[in-house]
């Protein structure tokens, strides 16, 4: 198996990063907080293996926090999305940020699952956040993964400091 290489994302990037988006979120942005986000005007990581894009991380630094906007991992199990995450985190660090905070749904076991291994904390429970969002963004289904309706948004957090 060919190394993991995790490059910023670049300009010419942009394209690809609202294709990625549009294909794996069903729309070019994402809703979160009922604030509507453009990935391809983030800042963010690539991960390569050889010359094949394997995953993609997109931030946005506002404030003082740094908010992991999309997460995705087309390869599950080879440490694709923690090297995005190391990545973020030391990015995150290096602005001077004191948190890095994502948000997920409540169907996202596996999101839910894959932060709290990392040290990221329950913060915040948003109830019925979804039905707000699907004002902003329609495509968002009424039910998420293993038919788990599509409700609410979970946010956790990390301290930086």
């Amino acid at each position: 198996m060919e190394k993991l290489r995790v490059r910023p994302l670049a300009q010419d990037d942009k394209r690809w990063v609202a294709e990625f988006t549009e294909e794996h979120w069903g729309a070019r942005k994402v809703v979160a907080k009922e604030r509507i986000i453009y990935p391809d005007e983030l800042e963010g990581f690539v991960a390569f293996r050889g010359d094949r894009k394997v995953g993609l991380v997109t931030y946005h630094v506002e404030r003082g926090e740094c908010e992991v906007v999309t997460l995705n991992s087309l390869v599950e199990g080879q440490g694709i999305g923690a090297s995005l995450m190391d990545a973020v985190k030391k990015a995150a660090i290096s602005a001077g940020c004191g948190r890095l905070w994502p948000i997920t749904t409540n169907d996202n076991m596996s999101a839910l699952r894959f932060y709290q291994k990392r040290g990221f904390r329950l913060a915040a429970l948003y109830l019925n956040a979804l039905d707000r969002s699907r004002l902003l963004k329609p495509q968002i289904p009424l039910f998420g993964k293993d038919g788990i309706p599509l409700r609410d948004e979970i946010e956790l957090g990390m301290s930086l400091a």
